[in-house]
């Protein structure tokens, strides 16, 4: 029993004996670390686009607004309501929308809206884009916006570019691409 004793206490002071326990143990540390980046990094690669839709039932709007010091000639303010859907298992936060806005298919407005908006794991929010339209830069949108605000239904459709902030699986960006669209008027 002595002699045991002895050879163990022997063995743990013997040079190499614990740093080859260490080496085997930080090697071991290192491939189950590697393979859960591996797991995270695929993880993150299957983050899904946010998905954009009309609000039924939530009426978007069209409004003259008169000239200002921004806009020398006036304009029009634009509010379209959008449903955006976390269709991801985890909750993530929508960071930055980039949006363009074509009313009867022609361009009329952008807007970038820093958002900071929390969606949790499918999980969907109501927002409201409001938008100005410029009379000075849009010539050609004269008859649109005037059946628009006389309450006659003009198609719109909203592009654009979005990121998301998914914690430690990323910041991922996505599009250009189609984001809703919908009908101003009834």
């Amino acid at each position: 029993m002595a002699s045991d004793l002895q050879f163990r206490l022997a063995m743990s002071v013997q040079p190499g004996f614990f740093p080859a326990r260490r080496r085997l143990a930080a090697g071991l540390a290192a491939v189950l670390l590697t393979s859960s980046c591996a797991s995270l990094g695929q993880f993150a690669r299957a983050i899904q686009p946010l998905r954009f839709s009309e609000v039924p039932g939530q009426q978007s709007t069209i409004r003259l607004a008169g000239p200002s010091t921004r806009q020398p000639l006036g304009g029009a303010a634009l509010r379209l309501w959008t449903r955006i859907s976390n269709p991801n298992p985890v909750g993530i936060t929508l960071s930055t929308l980039r949006a363009e806005v074509s009313l009867d298919g022609t361009r009329a407005a952008t807007g970038d809206f820093p958002l900071g908006l929390p969606l949790a794991a499918g999980a969907d929010s109501d927002v409201p884009l409001d938008l100005s339209i410029d009379f000075a830069d849009l010539p050609g949108l004269a008859d649109v916006l005037r059946r628009a605000v006389a309450n006659q239904q003009v198609p719109y459709e909203v592009g654009g570019t979005f990121s998301i902030d998914a914690g430690a699986l990323g910041r991922p960006s996505f599009g250009p691409m189609r984001l809703f669209q919908g009908r101003l008027g009834r």
